[in-house]
Parts: C-alpha cells; structure tokens; sequence
C-alpha cells in the first residue's frame, strides 16, 4: 500500500511568512519525480517555483490559483511507493526516501518520522459525493482528497473554505460565509467571492450579511495583521489589496520613515564630459558600458573615501555597523512593482561587469525571476530616477541601509561653462543619508566627491 505524504509550503528564506499560487504545474493524478516543481508562487521577493521533495502520484492540491497561503500549509499530497499493511485507517505520513534541503526551511532526508491516521471511510458513489472527481478511471476521491480541506462542520452543514486568510477577512468584516455561495470548485469560497461581497455589501450602503449581531475581536495590530475597515466605512473607489512586492514595498517604506531619521542634501552637476567619455569608451569596440555601471562605479569610490554612508544602524546594540564591501542596490521600475536588485561586490567590478549584471539583475526583475537572495543584503542604493523624466527627488532610505543616491534626467541646460554660458548636459544629484550615521559634512564631501567625477571622470581615475 503506498504512503502518502503531504507536502506544506516550505520556508522560502528572508523571513517571509506566506506565498500566493499563481499557478499550479501539476494536476490530481499526475506522476511527479523528485525535485520536480510542482507550483509556481509569488512572495513579497519574487516569483518562486516550488520543487516537490517526493515522487508519486499526487492524491490532492490544497489551494487555488491566486489563494495566499501561510508557511507550513499543506500545499500537495503525494501517493509514494509501497508498503506493508498496517492497521485500519492508518497512513504512514513520512519514512520514505525524498531529496534533501531543497529550499530553506524544509528537508525530507532527516525530518523525524510522524504518523496520519486518517479515518476509514465507506465507499460512496459519485452521485452521492457532491465534493468528489473522478481520477484515472479509478472512481469517485473525496473532496478531502482532492485539493479541498476538511472543514469544521456547523450547525448548518459545513463552510466551503480553504484558506485561513479567507476566513480572516470575513470575519473581520463580519461576513457570514454561510450566506455566501463560492464560484470555486464545487462551491468553494473563494477571497475574491468574500472581497465581491464586502463590495456589494458596500454599495448597498448595508453591513455585510451576519448571522448574528457581530461584535468585533481585537485583533493583533501590526503592519501585516492590522485590521481592515468594515465594508460600511466605504462609500466609492476599488480596494487594492497591499499584498505581494507592492504589500512589501510599502511595509518597507513605512518602516524606514518610522525608524530612521533622515536628511537630504543635493547639488546639480556638469555632466558633458562623463557623456562624452561613456561614447569614446563605446566607440573603442567591445561590450558597451551603461551609464548606470558608470555611475555605480564613481559610488562606490565615493563611498570608499565616505565609509560611514556604507552602514547600517543596529538600535538594539546602539551601534553603526560599516561594511567592508559594497553590495550594491538599484531602483528597478517593473510591472510587477518596483523592485532593488543587488550586485553583489560592486566595489570589485569593473565598469563592463556592472553592465552585464545590471542588465542581468533587471531583466530577471521583468520576468519576476528574481531570487530573494538577489532582493536582500543591499549595503547601499542607487536610484536613477531620471529615467521618468523627472529632474529631482527625496527618496527613501532602503531599510536597513544608511544611505542613497539619486540621479536625476540629463538635460541641455544654460550653464556658466570656463567663464562663458553655455549649453551643458546638467543632471541633479541627491542624497538621503541616516543623520544617525554621519553629519551634514560627511554627507556634503560625498555628494561634492561624486559630482566632481561626474563633472570631470578624470578625477575617479586618479583615485583609483
């Protein structure tokens, strides 16, 4: 008799707490081989496609197309090999063979063997089974075993639903699930059914339908958890959801503003001769170099002669904690949101290697390919804003960092030029620096250092 083992969503790294499946790459009765991925989820750090550690036959997926699922919900079942018999009903639920650490937080090889004992039911007929689908030819499967959570029974039969997050945001909106009919697979409740009715709920200018008068649980507060407003405080407009890189997105911005007290400082530049110089080095045949790679390149020498804006404040220790390296990030507009890749070791990469990885890092950003380990351990960001068109700008430090970069659009622009007007291309340089970290002085002379190599490149070369 073959085990069956069951899959949960697995630790995805960087403290992430929850995935949404945005699509499923096996079906109920598919043969899937070790390591074989068997969906595809979006985090607050990328797409991710998830390897299943077991090889069988899957018996059930938990879990629709754009559900969020919180780490260690069962993503999968999967029928594994045989066995001897055991007693009645009982379903050894680990002991087989799997592949090791395939992701964080999750390994089969060494996990300590648990049991399942599932209850022994009687045959039923597919006319009989209102929650069941033929598999293989072999007969009707139970709902439960086809993708579709045991739910708690009522006193009104049992509520469709799957997902805990569902059955949050009802309840934090006083939402009767009961009333609701779901337009998922065999009248399962989707989010989108419980957010159709909060809307309808809100258009009526009526509370959400509710069995009983509802009376609302305190519920932890915290950016992720925070309560949402009743369906009755909206009177018009769409609710966007904050949730995957935009939900991250937000959580870090709000968090840096709370926690670091920032300054900005900016100073426009002359930058005709770094143009020119990026054409020569062009036109001398070989990869072309971005203007990107050149710009992270004078970052990185300026922060090598500034190496307190290349920290991070720990205000539990009360201590500023300097890198002795560069990992460099950079503000990459995608549709999936904006997103900071890192290239790792900048401070060691010529001018055409930042060029590739930069080019590398933000088409993996389009094809939301990115890994989270790209995302994450950024020591400093440059941010080119320029590219929408706008001259200048106060961004926000990139938590935990201590500092930023923005670089402004390159206009022809009058400027005194030798003693005489003329047209320049003048671009717009400022910096969000940790006042925490350093001074204004400090700040200044990195800024100043890097509008010189802007202004003449030579400058750079004699401090390299």
């Amino acid at each position: 008799m073959a085990q069956v083992l069951e899959f949960k969503l697995p630790d995805l790294g960087e403290g992430l707490t929850e995935a949404e499946i945005v699509r499923w790459l096996v079906e109920v009765g598919d043969v899937v081989s070790i390591d074989q991925p068997v969906v595809e989820v979006e985090t607050a750090k990328a797409m991710v496609e998830v390897p299943c550690p077991y090889g069988g036959v899957v018996t059930a997926r938990f879990g629709e197309e754009g559900t969020e699922l919180p780490v260690g919900a069962p993503l999968i079942t999967v029928a594994v090999g045989e066995r001897p018999a055991a007693g009645a009903g009982d379903t050894e639920a680990a002991g087989a063979e799997g592949s090791g650490n395939v992701l964080v937080g999750y390994g089969t090889s060494e996990a300590p063997a648990r049991r399942r004992r599932v209850r022994q039911e009687r045959p039923v007929s597919r006319a009989s089974a209102p929650g069941s689908r033929e598999v293989n030819g072999q007969g009707a499967v139970p709902a439960a075993l086809n993708g579709q959570a045991g739910v708690p029974e009522t006193e009104d039969g049992p509520v469709p639903v799957i997902s805990p997050l569902v059955r949050r945001l009802a309840r934090q909106n006083g939402l009767d699930l009961r009333e609701l009919t779901g337009s998922g697979p065999d009248g399962l409740i989707l989010r989108a059914d419980v957010e159709y009715a909060l809307r309808a709920a809100a258009r009526s200018g009526a509370a959400a339908p509710t069995a009983e008068p509802h009376t609302p649980v305190p519920q932890p507060t915290s950016t992720a958890t925070a309560p949402r407003p009743t369906a009755t405080a909206a009177h018009a407009g769409a609710r966007i959801p904050l949730k995957g890189v935009r939900g991250a997105v937000a959580d870090k911005l709000a968090r840096s503003r709370r926690e670091i007290p920032d300054a900005t400082c900016w100073v426009d530049a002359d930058a005709t001769e770094l143009m020119r110089a990026r054409t020569a080095m062009n036109a001398a045949g070989g990869p072309k170099i971005s203007l990107l790679a050149l710009l992270a390149r004078i970052c990185t020498a300026a922060l090598a002669r500034f190496p307190e804006l290349n920290s991070t404040v720990d205000a539990e220790a009360r201590e500023v904690v300097r890198f002795d390296h560069v990992h460099l990030g950079f503000a990459a507009q995608t549709d999936r949101g904006l997103v900071v890749p890192v290239v790792r070791d900048a401070h060691a990469r010529d001018a055409e290697s930042l060029t590739a990885e930069f080019a590398r890092l933000t088409e993996a950003g389009r094809t939301g390919t990115l890994t989270p380990a790209e995302l994450t351990g950024g020591t400093f960001t440059l941010n080119n804003y320029g590219v929408f068109g706008v001259d200048g700008s106060t961004p926000i430090i990139n938590h935990p960092e201590a500092a930023m970069l923005g670089v402004g659009r390159i206009v022809p622009k009058p400027w005194v030029h030798e003693g005489e007007l003329a047209v320049r291309q003048v671009v717009q340089l400022s910096l969000t620096f940790d006042h925490r970290v350093c001074d204004g002085g400090t700040a200044g002379g990195f800024l100043r250092y890097v509008a010189d190599c802007v202004e003449q490149p030579a400058v750079l070369l004699r401090t390299l």
